[in-house]
């Protein structure tokens, strides 16, 4: 039986905005209910990082980018909407925590 992929995640954030904390706490959420110990997710200020943020385009906050596994996936928003992020990383089918 073939390994679980590792999910790799990278959150844009604008300080400590309420939209950008609720993005966290959304993904944290979501990654700890069905991926276990299966991502890692690294979170960028872009009021502290701002030449990274557009280096890498984003151009709105909180913005999720999905870097691993292939394909890489942008959504922009609180990811509030669990279902709708979950197919939209491709997340719908993995195992749940447990």
């Amino acid at each position: 039986m073939s390994r679980p992929p590792h999910f790799k995640f990278t959150l844009y954030t604008a300080e400590d905005t309420e939209n950008s904390a609720l993005a966290y706490a959304n993904l944290l959420a979501i990654c700890k209910a069905h991926l276990a110990d299966r991502y890692s997710i690294e979170v960028i200020d872009v009021v502290r990082h701002p030449r990274r943020a557009l280096a890498d385009g984003i151009r709105m906050t909180p913005t999720l980018t999905k870097l691993s596994p292939p394909p890489m996936r942008t959504i922009v928003g609180t990811l509030s909407q669990t279902e709708r992020v979950l197919v939209a990383l491709g997340i719908e089918h993995a195992v749940p925590a447990g």
